[in-house]
């Protein structure tokens, strides 16, 4: 009876909880895809959008995109597309599925490794609804978050039933389920550390006392310190494994910057302060922002020191109270073991801290309060209703707060804006919106916040590079040069502001220079497809028409969709005499970008010269239909019509044939 009630009960709060994390983050379905990285997985993502191909298969396990390293979660993304097309709304509500198997999941396992039913669904509903994981759920491209959690939680699910009856099976369906949760995200090398603390509390399988030690659900022997550590060297060998791997792909990539701008000392007083700012965060969520920058200062100074303090004595004191309350070893060690692989020891870009790296990590400091407050105050009268009423009120603040949080994802626009707003002298969101205004066409908001973003941090080489950008587009080739060398001095291997340089100096004839620039992009990242397109560009306007050919090749070959890559290929085959090859390449790009006018001015020329007048000019019409003022292609419609009349004139008999 009494086991049939608490099955009733568990059903109780699943409900309670999904229903809840549902009514945050049921607005996402109306969201956009943010600008930042969500190109990169998804929008201009050839494979991804094509959805499960034998092809996007390989790609996925081959090759190194967006700084990383994980095809389970390319694959997840590819099954995305697959059913949903590029629908936002679809992808986002996906994300928010897997934040509701992850917290059911936490819920099923605290409860089955302490028979604490109540503290274990604090800990799922402070998961489920804590603003600070906003960032994790309503970011299309945070899919490797909550699906490497799904696999970490199913991990300890697993292991729960391996400590109870321990089977080589089980060990292995523990180490296939950890290889392709580091296949969806590295942040899961910390998972054997973790598992070693459970063996601790709440399993007690690693104890000071060789006893049996029984609790509601589970009855576990203890076994030796030895045995649990062995137990855990292959997970270990792995976690080692995909963090050389990962350190590798970003250094190479130049998302490792180590030791270029912050010195040791600095990212480790950073690390420090981080670990204080997410439990300041935890404990009062406001003024959470996509980006939180570096703060430049004294080594020394009171946040360093106040921080340092601060996490010695609760280090000091969780250590000396082990014995009696060991469940607060397991949340502490739990925070800074799983915290420290994402605490910016070593520079990735600029920022200090993310909300995102909280999302698994926080669960060790929930499992402190949930156990932790009923024992402080285990003498308080009406303890029952008191911690009722408290969580509930507690946990309508947080899902509020959240539903607010989740409310600036809505759009790049309003989550670079709110980031402008809550952090001070935030350059990067500056940055980030005006390049916002400027994809928008309105360069008078970009420039003022590229410029307030060099206001803030002059030598900030992103900023120079978009403010490059930005003048091309209006014509300014000279400053916008200007702004692309500053950035090549700030960082030499900035493949992009290479890239961009070698355009601009191509455009004022430079070609040898722009050539240099080209080719030093792609010795910094060699799977650019448009380094390569830049290349071949620069190569077939000096007549070297077999290596454009070779570059155009090779940049169709990393991106199949690069509809301005196969018309230039077509331009290159064409002046070769390879017209039906050409014809094939401009088709190409039709299909993949059918309002590309210059595409169907070039292809009406490539079938005027093969004879067939009547494709030409439908395809020339088409081009002023896209482009109405594109004078090429009126020129070429001109001349083509004056010469089918001529032609027609031609034709006709020269004596009348009547009686």
């Amino acid at each position: 009876m009494h086991k049939t009630s608490n099955r009733y009960r568990i059903v109780g709060i699943c409900i309670v909880l999904t229903l809840a994390t549902l009514a945050v983050y049921w607005q996402v379905r109306n969201h956009e895809f943010i600008s930042l990285d969500d190109d990169l997985y998804i929008l201009d993502n050839s494979h991804v959008k094509a959805g499960l191909t034998r092809e996007g298969l390989i790609w996925a396990f081959t090759e190194v995109h967006a700084y990383n390293w994980h095809p389970l979660t390319w694959i997840s993304h590819m099954l995305d597309c697959q059913l949903c097309g590029l629908d936002p709304g679809r992808h986002h509500l996906i994300n928010v599925l897997f934040h509701v198997a992850n917290t059911i999941l936490l819920l099923l396992v605290l409860n089955r490794m302490t028979g604490n039913l109540w503290a274990s669904a604090f800990v799922a509903a402070a998961f489920a609804l804590h603003p600070l994981h906003a960032e994790s759920v309503a970011w299309a491209s945070e899919r490797k978050d909550v699906l490497s959690t799904f696999f970490w939680i199913l991990i300890m699910w697993v292991y729960v039933r391996y400590v109870e009856h321990p089977t080589v099976k089980r060990y292995l369906v523990i180490f296939l389920l950890f290889a392709l949760g580091l296949m969806a995200k590295q942040m899961l090398v910390t998972l054997p550390f973790v598992l070693l603390l459970l063996d601790y509390w709440p399993l007690r399988r690693l104890t000071f006392k060789a006893q049996s030690v029984h609790n509601s659900t589970l009855t576990v022997a203890p076994v030796s310190t030895r045995r649990c550590i062995l137990e855990k060297l292959p997970l270990l060998i792995l976690s080692v494994a995909a963090g050389i791997v990962v350190y590798l792909i970003q250094r190479r990539t130049g998302l490792v910057r180590f030791g270029t701008e912050y010195s040791l000392l600095s990212r480790i007083a950073n690390a420090l302060i981080a670990y204080v700012a997410y439990i300041k965060k935890m404990l009062w969520p406001s003024d959470l922002a996509f980006f939180y920058p570096y703060q430049h200062g004294d080594l020394l100074n009171f946040s360093l020191i106040a921080s340092s303090l601060l996490l010695v004595c609760i280090t000091v004191v969780v250590i000396w109270k082990i014995r009696q309350h060991p469940y607060l070893a397991a949340g502490w060690f739990w925070y800074l073991g799983t915290l420290l692989p994402v605490i910016a020891l070593v520079q990735l870009v600029d920022q200090a801290m993310a909300d995102r790296y909280s999302y698994m990590t926080l669960t060790g400091l929930f499992i402190i309060i949930a156990w932790g407050i009923p024992e402080l105050f285990a003498r308080l009268r009406y303890r029952k209703a008191v911690f009722s009423v408290s969580a509930a009120v507690l946990f309508l603040i947080l899902g509020v707060t959240a539903w607010c949080q989740v409310k600036h994802w809505r759009s790049s626009m309003s989550l670079y804006s709110h980031g402008t707003i809550v952090v001070q002298n935030n350059w990067w969101c500056h940055n980030a919106l005006g390049q916002t205004f400027a994809l928008q066409g309105n360069f008078d908001e970009a420039l003022k916040h590229f410029t307030e973003a060099l206001r803030i941090k002059p030598r900030y080489a992103e900023a120079h590079n978009n403010l490059g950008l930005l003048f091309v587009k209006q014509g300014k080739l000279d400053e916008a040069i200007k702004h692309y060398t500053k950035a090549l001095e700030i960082r030499p291997s900035f493949a992009k502001a290479h890239r961009r340089l070698g355009a601009a100096l191509g455009r004022q004839g430079k070609l040898e220079q722009a050539i240099t620039h080209f080719t030093e992009a792609l010795r910094i990242q060699p799977d650019s497809p448009d380094a390569h397109g830049n290349l071949g560009y620069a190569l077939a306007r000096q007549g070297k028409l077999d290596e454009a050919v070779t570059h155009y090749t090779e940049a169709l070959r990393i991106k199949p969709d690069f509809a301005e890559a196969q018309s230039n290929l077509a331009n290159a085959l064409l002046r070769q005499g390879k017209f039906d090859q050409a014809i094939t390449h401009f088709t190409e790009a039709l299909r993949i970008k059918p309002d590309f006018a210059e595409a169907h001015n070039d292809l009406g020329a490539a079938l005027a010269r093969q004879g067939n007048l009547d494709e030409a000019i439908m395809h020339f019409t088409e081009a002023l239909r896209i482009k109405p003022d594109f004078a090429e292609a009126q020129r070429n419609l001109d001349a083509i019509l004056t010469w089918r009349d001529k032609l027609d004139k031609a034709a006709q008999p020269s004596i009348d044939p009547s009686p």
